[in-house]
């Protein structure tokens, strides 16, 4: 019986679609964690008088975790499981961010925004695993898309309790809370969250076939008498190794579009996450309140899942070459305006648009490379 091929072609169940719905709320506190410093730097920067400069540091440490993490950590779901990565993964970042609000000078800052993105950066790659090998065929693109428009309605929600939380309680509150969130979102994960069934079907863990089974009941499928031959082609691929799949994107057939992409994707990020740091202290520098800096930087991240769902509509109709070309020409256009008109909240809903399609292409170029030509 091929699971995969089922999971595939049959309609989706409750059970995947809770999946799916606890891949998104997990990338929504991802999306928490990255950005909560950007909206806790200019009470940080009062308060310690610390000058920007030096806080530039406190912003890249989260983003030098999160690469790190998922270069090196990441690549260990493949020995323990999606699940238990996950979940190691919660508890990382939940004892950073409560760990953050005792911080009492940069370098403690720097330290432990470095530790929490570790956390952050195992986890992501998880995720999308998941929720695209729970997801039917039919319906797989629309998932992922959904899942990574956690991210920013993640974010955006966070500059909106910074603007309820730090005028009344302080910067510290904002590490509490999200340290609360992770710690009560983490027995909740350990219940409901099934582990990969292609780790357990080719990795085989102890258990696997009792673990299998349960989760083929939830599905409403049929259950196995014993776990499944592996495919010669299977055995003969290894074990599935960072380094290996990196030297198979490096073949001649797929280097050209492997270096592209990766070029993209840096400056893509690169620029994303400067504004996404910086918003809020230049809203505040340009005259206005701390929480109205705040509600620009929720603003910022609230247009970013509509720049994803809008991407997934037009790319539809016109490719993803095409449709990304024109965001990125769009933000190159609208951050020009930035840096010299000064539109108000308005300008900030247009600019957004443009960061996240590059997020929506790489993951989809994860998954159906046969469909990208450059």
């Amino acid at each position: 019986m091929d699971i995969q091929k089922q999971i595939d072609q049959r309609p989706m169940t409750s059970t995947q679609l809770l999946i799916i719905l606890m891949c998104f709320i997990l990338n929504m506190l991802d999306g928490m964690d990255v950005v909560v410093a950007s909206y806790v730097a200019p009470r940080i920067m009062e308060e310690w008088g610390v000058r920007a400069q030096s806080f530039g540091m406190v912003f890249s440490a989260a983003l030098i975790g999160m690469a790190t993490g998922a270069m090196f950590i990441s690549p260990f779901t493949d020995v323990i499981g999606r699940r238990k990565m996950v979940l190691l993964s919660i508890m990382v970042v939940s004892s950073g961010m409560l760990l953050t609000a005792l911080a009492t000078n940069v370098p403690q800052l720097i330290g432990l925004r470095l530790y929490t993105g570790l956390g952050i950066g195992a986890m992501l790659a998880s995720l999308t695993s998941l929720a695209a090998e729970y997801s039917s065929d039919k319906r797989r693109n629309l998932v992922i898309g959904f899942v990574l428009g956690g991210y920013p309605v993640g974010a955006t929600l966070t500059g909106v309790l910074a603007a309820k939380l730090i005028p009344e309680y302080g910067w510290a509150s904002m590490f509490i809370a999200g340290g609360l969130i992770s710690t009560v979102l983490f027995p909740v994960i350990f219940v409901l969250l099934p582990e990969s069934l292609q780790f357990l079907l080719h990795k085989r863990p102890p258990g696997a076939l009792h673990e299998t089974n349960r989760i083929l009941k939830k599905l409403d499928y049929e259950l196995l008498d014993s776990l499944p031959d592996l495919a010669d082609k299977d055995s003969k691929q290894g074990d599935g190794s960072v380094a290996g799949n990196i030297r198979s994107l490096m073949t001649q057939h797929m280097r050209n579009a492997t270096i592209k992409l990766w070029a993209s994707f840096f400056m893509a990020f690169f620029t994303l996450y400067f504004l996404m740091s910086w918003i809020p202290k230049i809203a505040e520098d340009s005259g206005l309140t701390q929480a109205q800096g705040a509600y620009s930087g929720a603003i910022f991240n609230f247009g970013s899942f509509f720049g994803i769902v809008t991407l997934g509509y037009i790319s539809s109709t016109f490719g993803l070459r095409r449709s990304i070309l024109l965001f990125m020409v769009l933000s190159a256009v609208l951050m020009i305006l930035f840096g010299n008109i000064q539109l108000g909240v308005i300008f900030y809903m247009l600019v957004f648009l443009a960061f996240y399609p590059i997020i929506w292409y790489a993951t989809m170029y994860r998954y159906y490379k046969k469909d990208f030509r450059w």
